[in-house]
């Protein structure tokens, strides 16, 4: 029997430094997160950064807090349930980090019969931290407690032509009696050794300003490739004018040199340089989370509108949009489709 697992990043239980404290300490601890030997990862995470920042995430999640819970894991939720009433076959909702774990997922679809999982990682790109940890941990998880399990991974769908429409359909709404005078697309932040880490040829990925627009094989797993490429295609998709859009990245942590240009720096310069309309869109989010509607929609809104900007616009994720869903819907009968297939 065939079944989906949906995985996204997960949340603490509450947005109370008591909570918020184990949350960070499985996320950071993850050495595809901070890819550092183990000795250091421990000094670094349990020394240092866990005994001042859950304190301060905690408020930061006390500001964006649903009266259901984390938006991230309500948003997760509603849509994980939409597809379930279409899909025709058992879907559960996991997350990498916290209490609604990958493991507990994949017990509720053997509990429904299930032996062929698709694991769909709600990631649209690449990238050591986001998406090939949930596979690596799914696949642990099942190695250890479910060793009759098949599972099949969803590529990542940041050059999907569906998908890409879906997005852009969907800024264009999010720019409705809104006269923008900039959009920037804003992506997650990685270190750059993630992009060198990633590439399979050991050579292709230098960060020079013309790896990512060279054609190679290194691009399945380049997160940064994946960002610029899934730009330029909206921006193709839209017809939006060369000199209006730009790509940053948010979300730095330590000193160590990470994807540029940074978010807060671009808030601040285009600011100074005269944009007084900012558009904002997060895409390597696919459900509203902590860095969406507090590090964009709060904090961006104020270092724009303090750098000299007047209007500000954040652009929703798809969250559970019934067009996405039924995007995923589709994805899923197509993987339904294939499997049935003789070889």
């Amino acid at each position: 029997m065939k079944g989906v697992l949906l995985v996204n990043l997960g949340s603490p239980d509450s947005p109370t430094p008591k909570d918020v404290k184990p949350y960070l300490d499985e996320f950071l601890m993850d050495e595809r997160v901070i890819d550092v030997p183990l000795w250091w990862r421990r000094i670094l995470v349990r020394g240092i950064i866990l005994r001042t920042r859950p304190k301060k995430s905690a408020a930061a999640y006390q500001k964006i807090w649903w009266e259901e819970g984390s938006p991230l894991v309500v948003i997760s939720e509603r849509f994980s349930d939409k597809v379930k009433d279409l899909a025709e076959i058992p879907v559960a909702l996991g997350m990498r980090y916290g209490s609604m774990s990958i493991k507990n997922g994949l017990q509720e679809l053997k509990d429904k019969g299930v032996t062929e999982v698709l694991l769909v990682p709600l990631y649209p790109h690449y990238a050591m931290s986001s998406y090939e940890t949930v596979v690596v941990k799914a696949m642990e998880e099942k190695d250890q407690h479910f060793p009759e399990m098949h599972i099949t991974t969803l590529p990542a769908f940041y050059n999907n032509p569906d998908y890409i429409k879906l997005l852009s359909d969907s800024i264009t709404n999010g720019l409705k009696d809104f006269d923008y005078d900039h959009i920037l697309f804003s992506y997650h932040g990685i270190p750059e050794r993630h992009i060198k880490k990633s590439d399979p040829t050991k050579f292709h990925c230098k960060i020079d300003g013309q790896c990512c627009s060279t054609n190679s094989v290194a691009h399945n797993t380049c997160y940064r490739h994946q960002c610029f490429d899934m730009t330029e295609k909206i921006k193709q998709y839209l017809g939006l004018s060369e000199d209006k859009v730009s790509l940053s990245f948010q979300s730095r942590l330590l000193n160590d040199p990470w994807l540029k240009p940074y978010t807060d720096f671009e808030f601040e310069r285009l600011g100074k340089e005269g944009v007084k309309r900012l558009a904002v869109i997060t895409p390597a989010f696919v459900a509203d989370c902590l860095e969406t509607l507090e590090e964009i929609a709060m904090e961006g809104e104020e270092q724009f509108k303090s750098a000299g900007g007047e209007d500000y616009k954040h652009i929703p994720c798809l969250n559970d949009n019934q067009e996405w869903v039924n995007l995923m819907v589709n994805w899923i009968h197509d993987w339904q489709l294939k499997e049935m297939l003789p070889a």
